[in-house]
């Protein structure tokens, strides 16, 4: 399977005081307001970390749910936290809290599966991914 997923960003102004919105084509978010205060305070809106958090916490839940249904079980409810740590510029460390219902698992067959999905997980992989960039002065 192939294909391309796209999301927008627009910022207006400085780092500190300009603000900005993302959009993506499916409209979940459509003209969502980021900025500084959303990013490094506790102002309305989104951020890029939480979005990550967002995208991870979701691939890491679909992404386990199809390994546990691979080993012979069915999940009943799959909870993931992601906690996405910021750090001096840098984004140093995704910690995923997982807590799980599955019938007939065991818990050293859950923690196996768990670790497999976090390690195919394609916004696991992504995190160390190759970037390209096309770059266009207008």
């Amino acid at each position: 399977m192939k294909f391309t997923r796209n999301a927008k960003a627009q910022w207006l102004g400085s780092g500190k005081d300009g603000k900005g919105n993302l959009t993506t084509d499916s409209k979940v978010l459509n003209n969502t307001q980021y900025s500084f205060h959303t990013r490094f305070e506790d102002g309305d809106g989104t951020n890029p970390e939480e979005l990550v958090g967002a995208a991870h916490a979701g691939c890491f839940a679909m992404q386990l749910s199809f390994l546990i249904g691979e080993a012979g079980f069915t999940p009943d409810e799959l909870s993931v936290e992601a906690h996405v740590h910021f750090e001096d510029g840098s984004v140093t460390a995704v910690t995923l809290d997982l807590e799980g219902k599955v019938p007939g698992i065991d818990k050293d067959k859950f923690a196996e599966v768990a670790k497999k999905a976090k390690e195919v997980c394609p916004i696991s992989k992504l995190l160390n991914a190759d970037i390209i960039l096309n770059a266009k002065l207008i």
